[in-house]
Parts: structure tokens; C-alpha cells; sequence
């Protein structure tokens, strides 16, 4: 099965460059399924139902989320109701809206997705990421199972890559929006990416106005986060995985502009 992973996609702009190359990239790579980070596909922050609508109409089977998942709170009742949206499964359970695991049904076989928040850097204080994803792996359904770990340092994310080595398909990591040079088959037969990289404006600082951002680093002091227009890109990882063993067979990143 060929496995298609897309890095946080950013705002309306970054929803309407997906919509406009998806469906040729996937026929032309023969793509089975595609998994997105859809975190901030809503203006302003945040997912809503309306941009996860959005991305599934255009051909994304499964959405992974992070951080700003909870920004917008019309999307708790969705994250209750739909079985293809996972958000960060180290969240209390109990009391947070949706699954961290989702175990999709593509007809041909069952692809199990989990999505795992770091704790590097990332100003939260979930459960440990590496305890919470053997939890999650005791409910994946599937032979395939793949890994969003939506994490700030490369540290952390390589040392999950290594700790899933052999028990899962694919890790990809999102948050940082900057695709790393790093995609590779683990010894153990795991596809991987440090980060899978953005969906959005390409002259940006991670999809908001330069000079926002440049502003906000000199004076401290708090800003609206516009997002940038102009050219966009796609990035992704694209991960080959053997429906008999589970196991990756080539990993390739792309940036389509």
C-alpha cells in the first residue's frame, strides 16, 4: 500500500493549494491513502469542521492534529463523530474530546493511525508520549499502522523513530513545518521522517507574514498572526508499506510547488 503523509497544512491558502495539487499527485504516484496534519487548516488557528470537510473532499482519507487542536470549539463535537480525525492521543482521557487512534477500514486492509503530542518544548503537560503510543498500539486493528508524533525537537522525534522501530509502519513528524532531509527505512523495517515539512505559502515564517513574526521576535510584545499569501507548496512523505508484514519498503519526500 502506498501511504501518502502531508505536513501541517496551513490556513484557507494552504486548503486550496491541496485541493489544487492532490488528486493529480495521487494518480500519478499511484497513492492508496493519504493521511494529513490538518491543526491549523482553519484561518486563525485551529481546525473547524468545515476545513476538515474541506481537506476530505480533496481526497485526504485520514486527518492527524496537534497542539492547536482544541484553539476552536466547534470541532469538539466533530472529534466525537468522526472515525477518520485522530488529535493527540496523550490528552486526559475522560475528558478531551475525540481518539488518539483511529483504525480506518480502506476495504482492502485496516490502516491504524496514531497521533502523539511531544513533550520537548512544547509548553503542555500530557502524559509521556512514549508510554502513551504503547497504550494506543494495544488498539491498532491494523497491520499497517502509522505514527503522526507532533513534536518541537528533532531529538525526541528521532528517538521515537528508533523506539517504534519494527512494531510500526511509518513515523512522521509534524509541528515545525520544516521538512528535514532525513526520510529513510529505520533497521528495523520503519519508514521515517523527522518532519514531513508544510502545506502553505512558501515566502512565509511558517505560513504567517514575515514581518509579523520578525516584529514579534524584536519588541516581545504580542502579535496577530496574518497568514501570507503568494506562492505555495506541498510537502510530504510518500511510504511504501507491504500489506503481508506491515513493513516499509521505500520512503521518498516531496516538495510540490
Amino acid at each position: 500500500m502506498r501511504i501518502l503523509c502531508i505536513g501541517d497544512v496551513v490556513g484557507g491558502i494552504g486548503c486550496r493549494f491541496l485541493r489544487d495539487t492532490l488528486p493529480t499527485f495521487k494518480k500519478v504516484k499511484g497513492i492508496d491513502f493519504v493521511i494529513c496534519n490538518g491543526e491549523n487548516s482553519s484561518d486563525g488557528n485551529g481546525v473547524t469542521p468545515v476545513s476538515a470537510k474541506f481537506l476530505f473532499d480533496s481526497g485526504v482519507d485520514a486527518i492527524t492534529l496537534g497542539n492547536h487542536t482544541f484553539r476552536r470549539k466547534e470541532i469538539y463535537e466533530y472529534l466525537d463523530e468522526s472515525p477518520f480525525i485522530a488529535r493527540p492521543a496523550n490528552f486526559p482521557n475522560g475528558t478531551t474530546p475525540g481518539t488518539g487512534i483511529i483504525n480506518v477500514d480502506t476495504g482492502r486492509t485496516i490502516v491504524s493511525i496514531i497521533n502523539i503530542m511531544g513533550s520537548m518544548c512544547m509548553d503542555n503537560n500530557l502524559d509521556c508520549p512514549f508510554e502513551c503510543v504503547d497504550k494506543m498500539l494495544e488498539n491498532a486493528e491494523g497491520k499497517i499502522k502509522i505514527v503522526d508524533f507532533h513534536a518541537e525537537t528533532t531529538s525526541e522525534k528521532r528517538a521515537m523513530g528508533y523506539y517504534l522501530d519494527g512494531r510500526v509502519s511509518a513515523v512522521f513528524g509534524t509541528h515545525t513545518h520544516v521538512q528535514t532531509s532525513d526520510v529513510q527505512i529505520l533497521p528495523k523495517g520503519t519508514g521515517y521522517i523527522t518532519d514531513v515539512g508544510m502545506t502553505g505559502t512558501i515566502h512565509s515564517v511558517l505560513g504567517v507574514k514575515t514581518e509579523i513574526i520578525i516584529d514579534k521576535l524584536k519588541t516581545k510584545l504580542p502579535q496577530r498572526f496574518d497568514l501570507a499569501s503568494g506562492e505555495c507548496k506541498m510537502e510530504c512523505a510518500l511510504f511504501d508499506i507491504d500489506n503481508k508484514t506491515g513493513k516499509c519498503v521505500s520512503a521518498e519526500a516531496f516538495r510540490l510547488e
